[in-house]
């Protein structure tokens, strides 16, 4: 369906992409879930009076001759292609092909990696601009240059893009939204939104979707590039906004549990109470999941995310090794993250953890001390993830600056020391997720929270996975 700003702007269309997960990547995202920053791209777009259309081929995963086929079919103006370093080579290859089916249009990229390397993604002249950072109103402005001529002098002007003039790279200064009540909900409708995934482990309700209703980071730990992308300036929709789109996609969707995605969902306690207030006022009957940091919550405030739904806090613990916490300024003590664990405990909160192996520096005793803390933590989900480096986060100029790393693909960066590789951090990730998922305790209190048959049903293809 096409709106009447569409028509006035004589339906020009912009076909927005992800592109298929690269071969036998350790990052490719297990769960099909709904690719948010480019969905709230599409709706800013929308709301500008574009005509849009979506391929999530991370999910579809349709060759690149049925993708050269979608681009002549649909004739687009512009096509823009979200990247991740994982996606890197993907991206090129579609834009190349997006280059070949349709010469004529003009090809952006935005996402995580090309907002911190732009120059990776302008050596390849089939990329015409490079969006960094936050998309929505960049995208709009830049879109609205191209379908209106190009003009050179009106490009510049628009804040956080990338682009070739006049045989040199330019790029503007980013300029972060202020009030992200400005951002459309999310262009759910442009999705198939059938065949993600709508149950989670975290939460009994389903079906459930995301959201990310906090951009931005203080923090400065030294293995995340998220700062990069958002800003070290915390910015969130606020709570009346949140509540709006929750009723929409309640109505709409059947949404039944929400995970807010994001690290930071508790750091404005006040914005978070004045959010759970407003849950219990409207009467929402949704259950919830939020990740925050451990010197982030208190009593009082999860005593008021538990009465408005909240199930279960995700926390990135990564390490239980004091060395390791300080070489990667978390800048949170092994006894801050026992209270915390303490505290969802008394209020009834569950818990879900992550940590990390491989750290640069990281001996094969520190890993021991943090599998120990795992244990003693116990929190009801646990999840170890290796460390491969990528670019934007101070650790990946340590290593490469350092040549800690035995091989690249794309921009992935495998870490390799005198104590470890990544073939047997493998090994040691295996052990510890085995030992600790297959412990008798455990098992009862996950046939406990999920039901012996449902336990029993899934056996089988969660013992492949540890194997």
């Amino acid at each position: 369906m096409v709106n009447s700003k569409s028509q006035r702007r004589g339906n020009k269309l912009i076909f927005l992409m992800t592109t298929a997960p690269p071969e036998n990547s350790p990052w490719s995202v297990p769960m099909r879930l709904p690719p948010l920053g480019l969905s709230y791209v599409a709706a800013a777009l929308e709301k500008a009076g574009f005509n849009v259309e979506i391929l999530d081929n991370y999910l579809l995963q349709k060759p690149i001759d049925d993708v050269k086929q979608m681009v002549s079919r649909l004739n687009p103006e512009i096509v823009g292609i979200t990247c991740s370093s994982a996606s890197y080579p993907r991206c090129v290859e579609t834009a190349k092909a997006v280059k070949e089916a349709l010469p004529s249009c003009k090809v952006v990229v935005g996402g995580w990696h090309p907002s911190y390397i732009p120059d990776s993604m302008l050596q390849h002249p089939e990329i015409d601009y490079v969006v960094m950072g936050e998309g929505e109103r960049a995208m709009r402005e830049l879109a609205t240059c191209i379908t209106k001529g190009e003009d050179a002098k009106a490009v510049a002007q628009v804040a956080g893009v990338a682009y070739r003039h006049e045989g040199k790279i330019v790029k503007t200064p980013q300029k972060f939204i202020k009030n992200l009540d400005e951002v459309p909900f999310l262009a759910r409708h442009l999705l198939p939104m059938h065949l993600y995934e709508r149950e989670i482990p975290f939460l009994k309700a389903k079906p459930f979707d995301t959201m990310n209703i906090v951009r931005g980071c203080p923090f400065n730990c030294a293995y995340c590039e998220t700062r990069r992308l958002w800003g070290q300036t915390c910015r969130g929709f606020s709570p009346q906004r949140v509540i709006d789109e929750i009723d929409h996609m309640a109505a709409n969707y059947g949404t039944k549990g929400i995970y807010f995605v994001g690290d930071n969902f508790t750091i404005n306690k006040k914005r978070t109470i004045a959010l759970c207030e407003l849950i219990k006022k409207s009467k929402l009957d949704i259950e919830w999941v939020c990740d925050t940091r451990a010197d982030m919550i208190s009593r009082d405030l999860l005593k008021s995310m538990k009465e408005a739904g909240c199930q279960t806090v995700w926390f990135g613990v990564e390490s239980g090794s004091p060395r390791v916490l300080e070489k990667i300024n978390k800048g949170i003590t092994n006894e801050q993250t026992i209270q915390a664990f303490k505290l969802c405990r008394e209020e009834g909160i569950q818990i879900a953890s992550s940590f990390i192996l491989g750290i640069p520096g990281e001996t094969l005793e520190d890993m021991e001390i943090t599998y120990k803390f795992a244990k003693k933590l116990d929190p009801d989900w646990a999840q170890f993830n290796i460390y491969i480096a990528v670019p934007g986060s101070g650790l990946y100029d340590e290593v490469m600056q350092k040549g800690l790393y035995d091989r690249v693909d794309g921009f992935l960066t495998y870490v390799k020391t005198d104590d470890f590789n990544y073939e047997s951090l493998m090994e040691i990730q295996k052990r510890y997720q085995s030992d600790l998922d297959l412990s008798m305790k455990r098992i009862l209190r996950k046939m406990k929270r999920e039901g012996f048959w449902t336990v029993l049903k899934k056996a089988p293809r969660y013992l492949r996975r540890l194997l």
